[in-house]
């Protein structure tokens, strides 16, 4: 069986961008750490030959954060590429720019959470029917989020 997770080849790489996070990662890594949301994510997780900013296996979720660099035309192809490569797998992507974890935490966190409240891209889902909301109110309260149950 290939293994394509956490290659060794780029293990020095994961550990050096573990190391030097951006300030955006560090505030987004703040919210996802722990199961705040309910799921697990890693943080620089090697898929393939990409490492992938933030990564929830159960539900094949990568998250990215883009910086000025990526709205360069030769950054945008190669991000094109890799997202191409995550959705062959079934791994969905979702990109937030710096300006959007600096000025929008809290939207960024509900896109989030909404996102994890639906089955991964492969189906059948087999696991969890979404994420545990009584775990994830207090923080999102705390952090400005507000939540509105529809009764249909």
């Amino acid at each position: 069986m290939t293994t394509i997770n956490n290659i060794l080849k780029l293990k020095k790489n994961r550990i050096v961008l573990r190391n030097n996070q951006t300030p955006q990662e560090k505030i987004l890594w703040s919210r996802l750490r722990r199961e705040q949301l309910g799921f697990k994510f890693r943080r620089q997780h090697s898929i393939g030959n990409y490492i992938a900013d933030f990564y929830c296996s159960p539900k094949k979720l990568i998250i990215e954060i883009d910086g000025s660099q990526h709205f360069k035309e030769k950054n945008q192809q190669y991000d094109e590429k890799r997202s191409q490569y995550f959705n062959k797998l079934k791994i969905k992507v979702l990109r937030f720019t710096n300006t959007e974890i600096n000025n929008n935490i809290e939207g960024v966190v509900l896109k989030i959470i909404n996102t994890l409240r639906t089955p991964p891209q492969s189906s059948p889902y087999k696991g969890e029917e979404g994420i545990n909301l009584s775990s994830v109110l207090p923080l999102a309260r705390g952090g400005g989020i507000t939540f509105q149950q529809n009764d249909t």
